[in-house]
């Protein structure tokens, strides 16, 4: 007798639960429970183990190094994985991997595919992202950075802002203006081309909490081979949006989860310090609760979605406009709860920018204060709320765009 769908998920998922079992260190209670230095070891390490058990590109076919997993495997093993407070890869892998990598999967050509992905899978190439620039942000067709064809190679001249690890990456995908003629969402080129070279300046930008965690990224006539255009040239505007794309399966997997742990060390915190029975905090926890519940069913149907072969639409907004807004008001509550305690946080520090801290780590008052300096970003980052809101009312709800404001008359 066949296997029916339900239990070749159910055998997937205990394969992976065996994986982790078999692979993790003994007494583990999550990566953020790491030092730092054992943590960037560890790190290493586990990637390793990934990448020889095809594994740290799990949807990739194996032909590439990858692991050839369905969508639904995928999603299990990204479930998996968040519960247990284990790592899928290091921070260029969001980058390398899922951003650029299945971009050239679905967009390049075979010799770029042989000469990239291996070095992709093997660490040996870490990546960035050249989108945003400083007047293209969530107007990202307005990008002004031009790319020339000179020869054998474009020359590339402009800026882009929130290159998110661009310090320790060697390799960043830029989109480049190629026809300066053409409506601003057409004559765009997506370009791979290396940092190691003296026409790229990476420059930290220090953020509230004191990380240069992302940078600007200054092009001086940097040069980068001809045939190092993903797609067409003039056609990077549909490579892009591939791009931005991918990867929405997973995040409303593992978000949910994600965010639930975090209301769940919000509440030992109140508990700590003794303030679990003040009605107006418990008022705040419950609605915190009720929310995140709200954000797993939110996150189910996106995964309903995407596991029926769905392509991610307008309608993703709000899951990503949910997410940003709830986070900044968990992390309100926790600082409200440390009291004056906040003004002069101790202990250990947050060990990502993005989203909530990591599995495992210390309810300290500097985890909790610089997750609640980093969760202003995620409402401005992808996309800003504002942003977010003008999509869904004009795209999902179909209300009249806002009238552009009348010009000032001439003196």
């Amino acid at each position: 007798m066949e296997p029916t769908y339900s239990e070749e998920a159910e055998t997937f998922r205990e394969k992976m639960q065996a994986f982790l079992g078999e692979h993790l260190p003994a007494n583990w209670k999550g990566y953020g429970a790491l030092e730092e230095d054992a943590m960037t070891q560890f790190s290493h390490d586990w990637r390793e183990i990934l990448a020889s058990n095809g594994l740290v590109a799990p949807s990739w076919p194996k032909e590439y190094g990858g692991g050839g997993l369905s969508e639904l495997e995928q999603v299990i093993m990204a479930e998996e994985f968040m519960k247990a407070g284990a790592p899928t890869g290091v921070a260029n892998d969001t980058f390398g991997i899922q951003m650029v990598g299945n971009t050239i999967l679905q967009w390049g050509t075979p010799e770029q595919k042989a000469h990239f992905l291996p070095r992709i899978i093997s660490g040996e190439d870490s990546w960035c992202q050249g989108y945003s620039e400083p007047n293209a942000g969530s107007d990202l067709a307005g990008l002004a950075t031009k790319a020339v064809l000179d020869g054998d190679e474009w020359v590339i001249n402009g800026q882009k802002i929130w290159t998110s690890a661009g310090q320790t990456a060697d390799w960043i995908f830029v989109l480049c203006r190629t026809d300066f003629d053409a409506p601003k969402h057409r004559g765009i080129s997506f370009l791979l081309v290396p940092m190691d070279q003296p026409g790229v300046e990476v420059r930290g930008i220090e953020m509230l909490t004191g990380d240069e965690d992302f940078n600007e990224t200054f092009f001086t006539d940097a040069r980068c081979p001809k045939e190092n255009v993903v797609g067409e040239v003039n056609g990077g505007w549909a490579v892009a949006m591939t791009l931005l794309g991918y990867e929405r399966g997973e995040a409303a997997a593992i978000m949910p989860i994600m965010f639930r742990a975090e209301v769940d060390k919000m509440v030992e915190l109140a508990k700590e310090k003794g303030v679990s029975d003040d009605p107006k905090i418990r008022q705040r926890i419950a609605d915190a609760y009720a929310k995140v519940e709200i954000m797993r069913y939110l996150g189910m149907r996106t995964l309903t979605q995407f596991l029926s072969g769905g392509h991610p639409g307008p309608e993703g907004s709000i899951f990503k406009l949910y997410w940003s807004e709830q986070h900044k008001v968990v992390t309100e509550l926790a600082v409200d709860i440390l009291g004056p305690e906040a003004m002069t946080p101790t202990g250990r520090r947050p060990m990502t920018s993005f989203h909530a801290d990591l599995p495992g780590s210390a309810n300290s008052s500097a985890s909790w204060v610089g997750t609640f300096l980093n969760a202003r970003a995620g409402t401005i980052y992808a996309g800003t709320s504002e942003v977010q809101k003008n999509i869904l009312g004009e795209m999902v709800l179909g209300l009249p765009k806002e009238p552009k404001p009348p010009t000032p008359a001439k003196a």
